[in-house]
């Protein structure tokens, strides 16, 4: 079986790892694929909204499979275009991936079926934020309404910084949407649950906890995600029941009920607080640091667990899992997630010692000429499993101090919450 996938990110790497363990699979073609994804796979360089072109790269490398790894092909309809042409496909419709598309077509969906989520307003332009701002508590979460690369959504304590930010986006800041939500700020612990979902069934894909701010103790602006770890404690089996209940059986119905089931995976962002679950948002594909310390920890075949999906076959497949932690921590180049320059060379990587616990995944890497390249934010991503979240995360960092790249820097405290509870 040849296989196609779309991204190019740390997750496409990850993503790409776990298909290459099965034994069923004769290639792999990524589109377009990073520095570190050549090792499991041939790069295709393409733009991975060119549905066009990438139907014909389908046809020409006779792939039978498509896995999509980011969500903007996903929100603009890469799965219904391939279907279309009776391709093989994993991931969301466009109508499905609109619960990541348009925070307010979540929102929305959550006020009529009774999804417990922040309270909320959507605004169209800048009077209704001021009106709104006029008669609300602070904080108050302020986030845009289309894709925003995981910088979409800032906490503001004043009523200036909210507008600001506001004006921002309704003056297009993100080109995706110019309209935007002002949302209750819910004081609690984040947590992301992870499904594999078919359109009858649902498998659980294992719990993880990012974080977002670029700098240690969860200060400064929003990033894509800087590391992560798997799984997240806090959620218990008591609050599964309700998040399940309460928020994915709900959403799931939905969609049916527009005659547009899910199938793919889901992750969801939840606030956990006084052990009750709020979902915070939907994102209708892996996590992307996420996907890094959940793929690490899956027994099952991955592959078996695509084309069950596929298929409508989810109930007759058995998900195992390992009993290790685990954890990575994203390199980014410096200046990130403002200004940041590309074209960095990346030394050492054949100096870093890694064990069979241990894993390196690509990001915004290119290899030229020889070398390895940097063209991203977020660089790499240096995972680590094991019993111990602080023994992990000492093994990352060693691993990262022997990397010693300068153009590049990290968070130290990733885990910082779980390790002072553990």
């Amino acid at each position: 079986m040849n296989i196609g996938l779309i991204g190019s990110g740390g997750r496409e790497h990850a993503l790409c790892k776990a298909l290459y363990n099965s034994k069923k699979i004769n290639e792999i073609f990524c589109f377009p694929g990073n520095a570190g994804t050549l090792q499991f796979a041939t790069n295709i360089d393409v733009d991975i909204l060119d549905f066009k072109k990438i139907l014909s790269l389908i046809k020409s490398y006779r792939i039978d499979l498509v896995l999509v790894g980011p969500e903007e092909p996903l929100v603009k309809g890469l799965v219904d275009f391939l279907k279309r042409e009776k391709i093989k496909v994993f991931g969301p419709n466009r109508y499905a991936a609109k619960l990541e598309g348009s925070k307010a077509f979540m929102k929305n969906l959550c006020f009529r079926n009774n999804i417990p989520t922040a309270r909320f307003k959507i605004c169209n332009n800048k009077k209704q934020v001021r009106d709104f701002l006029n008669k609300c508590d602070f904080p108050i979460v302020v986030k845009a309404d289309g894709l925003a690369a995981g910088k979409g959504v800032t906490i503001c304590e004043t009523r200036k910084k909210a507008i600001d930010v506001s004006n921002e986006i309704i003056n297009g800041k993100f080109k995706s949407s110019n309209k935007l939500i002002l949302e209750e700020f819910l004081d609690g612990e984040e947590a992301s649950y992870f499904l594999v979902v078919d359109d009858k069934n649902f498998k659980f894909f294992g719990t993880a906890q990012d974080h977002k701010r670029v700098f240690e103790k969860d200060k400064g602006p929003n990033t894509g995600g800087m590391g992560a770890y798997s799984p997240a404690p806090i959620i218990n089996r008591e609050l599964e029941k309700k998040i399940l209940s309460k928020i994915i059986k709900p959403t799931l119905l939905a969609l049916k009920k527009k005659k547009s089931p899910y199938n793919g995976f889901l992750y969801v962002g939840l606030m956990i607080k006084n052990n009750e679950p709020y979902l915070i948002e939907y994102n209708v594909r892996m996590g992307d640091p996420e996907c890094q310390v959940i793929l690490p920890r899956l027994k099952t075949d991955f592959l078996k667990v695509i084309t069950s999906a596929i298929e409508n076959k989810l109930h007759k497949i058995k998900m195992e899992w390992k009993k290790d932690k685990s954890m990575t921590i994203v390199i980014c180049s410096k200046g990130y997630p403002g200004k940041y320059k590309k074209n960095k060379i990346i030394k050492n990587l054949n100096k870093i010692d890694l064990s069979q616990k241990d894993f390196l995944f690509h990001a915004g890497t290119e290899h030229r000429d020889g070398k390895i390249i940097s063209n991203g934010g977020r660089v790499l991503n240096i995972t680590s499993t094991g019993n111990n979240f602080l023994k992990i995360r000492k093994r990352i960092v060693t691993i990262i101090k022997k990397l010693n790249w300068k153009d590049g820097f990290y968070r130290k405290d990733i885990g910082w919450k779980v390790i002072n509870n553990q």
